[in-house]
């Protein structure tokens, strides 16, 4: 699937086909409350002492006008996440402890284990977005056969993946705090959830 994907990005973003505008883009954007959760230190996998995951539950329209991956791609790119890549969520815990991480569900649903194994079970479907601070533990436990999601970080801090295991998890400690917050939401933009709900105390 990542292959594929990568091939028919490229090829969107020479021609624009099935790719949205900037007002297509404000018109797919609907308010949604932000979900916010607090994961603690388990041991193997450290979570975020400070900044809690949030999950905005169906705040983006898709609809058959656009690929669902370009619009988070183009969502998460104006509001300053990039790097973006379309694939699954990995089967095993893991965790990135030099940058934050959005995913958002561009098809199909998947049961996901957020902040290691005394964390939190969610379904996620089609249009829902998750943000996880560095740290943050997640496993997909089951998906559906079309799942796809689309990931970005913010413009810092570089990726990294750990597992969970007490090495990875003693040097994350040194490294979590020191990831910079973003300056805007992945979906609301500046003034968006993100920006009051992570603040440094």
């Amino acid at each position: 699937m990542g292959v594929l994907e990568s091939v028919k990005e490229k090829i969107e973003k020479v021609t624009g086909r099935k790719r949205p505008s900037h007002g297509d883009l404000r018109d797919a954007v609907k308010s949604r409350k932000p979900n916010a959760f607090r994961f603690k230190d388990d041991g193997v996998v450290p979570n975020n002492p400070k900044l809690p995951f949030i999950l905005y539950r169906g705040p983006v329209r898709l609809t058959d006008d656009f690929d669902p991956a370009a619009v988070f791609e183009e969502l998460f790119a104006r509001n300053g996440w990039g790097d973006s890549w379309r694939n699954g969520i990995y089967d095993y815990a893991h965790y990135h402890s030099r940058t934050h991480e959005v995913l958002g569900v561009a098809r199909g649903h998947a049961r996901v284990r957020f902040g290691g194994k005394r964390g939190k079970e969610l379904q996620l479907k089609a249009g829902d977005v998750v943000v996880l601070p560095a740290g943050t533990g997640h496993q997909r436990l089951a998906a559906s056969k079309d799942l796809l999601v689309v990931g970005a970080y913010p413009p810092f801090g570089s990726y990294d993946e750990c597992r969970a295991c007490a090495a990875d998890h003693d040097r994350a400690l040194t490294t979590i705090p020191e990831v910079a917050l973003p300056r805007k939401d992945p979906v609301y933009g500046r003034d968006g959830p993100l920006t009051h709900l992570w603040r440094r105390r």
